[in-house]
């Protein structure tokens, strides 16, 4: 996997990263705006003093330390030429009506190279974090890069359809309409169901929704599962056991029963709704685990690849 070389941050830089915080740019991919914006949050409030420090220092000073300000950028710059490189990071093609993920056969680019893909990005990344306690001796990463990054993958893999079938981009030529809307397969996935969600149920207020999934895991029907969210031996079986949730998923929930040309209404959003509530709060959850062990001062830490 390509390295990413430290780099001070100029005026210029500054302005740059600023300009595509604002706006989400057409063809964006992975989780919505909103539900990227949800899952860090989710992490970041969760966050011990030390990692929440190590986010702080790392974060441009306009953000004022707020990470999800950021959590859409890796989006935002993946056609640029200077990291068009990190565009087979966002998702896994799998083998079609396979229903399983398997590390060595599925992790690569469309030329083959090894590791290319959101799981091995997650590896990469955290790998890269764990130099920040070395300071400025240590050149050979941007720590800031990295942390957006690894927050941003940590959306995209629990997003079902990232790890889905080849043929059908993760459902991105499965086209069909959201209610009376033109869409596809991906995009009811990655923005649809959860802006119906904020429009049905919130008032369109994303701060509502963002509190009515906090509770349900702090106070509520997840409460009892967020210690096996958390679990996390070495990252390696961890991002092979996120994989291998959202393609199953994306088997029993996302594919089926869809074919091209469909109108997915109540019946279908109904039924997977909490389902995408369920993995936005996953993905927070767990991104806060590994800020967590990267950045504080506990001798509790994970096996991470060179």
């Amino acid at each position: 996997m390509g390295k990413i070389i430290m780099q001070s941050w100029s005026p210029f830089w500054y302005v740059l990263l600023l300009s595509f915080a604002l706006v989400v740019g057409p063809g964006a991919q992975g989780w919505s705006k909103e539900g990227h914006i949800m899952t860090c949050r989710i992490a970041q409030e969760l966050l011990g003093s030390e990692a929440a420090e190590a986010v702080r220092n790392l974060l441009p000073h306009y953000v004022n330390g707020d990470l999800s300000a950021l959590c859409i950028w890796p989006d935002q710059v993946r056609h640029w030429y200077k990291y068009r490189w990190t565009s087979p990071l966002h998702f896994i093609d799998t083998p079609d009506n396979d229903c399983t993920f398997n590390y060595e056969r599925d992790c690569h680019d469309p030329h083959g190279k090894e590791d290319m893909c959101v799981a091995g990005a997650i590896q990469n990344f955290t790998s890269q974090l764990k130099h920040y306690r070395e300071g400025s001796a240590d050149r050979r990463y941007n720590m800031t890069e990295a942390l957006l990054f690894l927050s941003h993958f940590m959306g995209d893999i629990h997003q079902p359809m990232h790890v889905g079938f080849t043929s059908d981009e993760g459902g991105n030529t499965i086209n069909l309409r959201w209610f009376r809307r033109k869409s596809n397969l991906h995009h009811v996935w990655d923005r649809d169901i959860i802006t119906t969600t904020m429009s049905d149920y919130y008032e369109k207020d994303m701060e509502v929704l963002l509190e009515n999934i906090e509770t349900n895991f702090t106070d509520g029907i997840w409460t009892s599962d967020v210690t096996s969210w958390e679990h996390c031996d070495d990252i390696l079986s961890c991002v092979t056991k996120w994989a291998l949730e959202s393609i199953n998923i994306a088997c029993k929930w996302g594919y089926k029963g869809v074919e091209p040309g469909a109108t997915l209404s109540d019946d279908y959003f109904d039924s997977r709704m909490p389902i995408v509530m369920k993995r936005i709060a996953q993905g927070g959850v767990r991104l806060a685990m590994i800020l967590n062990r990267v950045f504080g001062d506990s001798n509790e830490g994970f096996a991470t690849p060179n």
